[in-house]
């Protein structure tokens, strides 16, 4: 996930210098001072809170939207995952028919090369295809879940300004030495936001041959 807050700290040294030795000269006259026009800057308030953004994505005590969204996702890629899932079955399919020539009583030093270019072609089609899909699943998992993020930031902050909070460290993307147990609002804020956001309702999935196919597929 995306940094969900940013903070700054300013450091201000004030270094006074005094005069290394005193000199016997007359003391210059007093300038009577201004009269002071600016109060002193008060020091911050400031009430820190941390967060797991982690744990947002828990499919059963995250955000409950998350894991809608991934279960969607999941099914627009499980047809793709299935077919690369043959594909690996045939590899090892065919692996294991070369393994089987090479071992018979008479092997085939031709049909061997054959079936060995063949896995060999087949592997890096296999590959390719994973490549593709695993770039495809990241573009749209990215089309998926950046709006979702963008609203959580959003609550997150409206959830910490109606409480108070001026800093939340989120330990999931940094290390923390050591943070009270008080400090923890990941569940308080979870649970929150899901009573505002509920998920929507899951599609029931559809009976046994009712998928419609693209228009012009050839029957099986």
């Amino acid at each position: 996930m995306d940094h969900w807050l940013k903070s700054s700290l300013v450091f201000v040294a004030a270094i006074l210098i005094l005069p290394a030795r005193m000199q016997a000269q007359p003391a210059p006259p007093r300038r009577t001072p201004a009269p002071a026009t600016q109060t002193a800057a008060a020091v911050p308030n400031t009430r820190i809170a941390v967060i797991y953004s982690q744990d947002f994505q828990d499919p059963k005590t995250g955000i409950t939207r998350f894991a809608a969204l991934l279960a969607k996702l999941n099914a627009e890629f499980q047809k793709t995952q299935d077919d690369l899932n043959a594909t690996a079955q045939r590899l090892r399919g065919l692996q294991a028919e070369i393994a089987t020539l090479q071992n018979g009583p008479n092997p085939s030093p031709t049909l061997i090369q054959t079936k060995t270019d063949q896995l060999d072609q087949q592997k890096r089609d296999y590959q390719r295809r994973g490549e593709d899909a695993q770039a495809a699943y990241q573009k749209r998992r990215n089309e998926v879940f950046n709006p979702l993020q963008d609203d959580i930031s959003k609550a997150l902050d409206v959830y910490a300004r109606a409480r108070g909070i001026t800093l939340i460290l989120d330990g999931s993307m940094m290390p923390l030495v050591y943070a009270a147990d008080g400090l923890d609002i990941t569940r308080a804020f979870m649970a929150d936001y899901n009573s505002k956001n509920p998920a929507p309702a899951a599609t029931p999935p559809k009976p046994a041959g009712t998928t419609p196919k693209p228009a012009g597929t050839t029957p099986n």
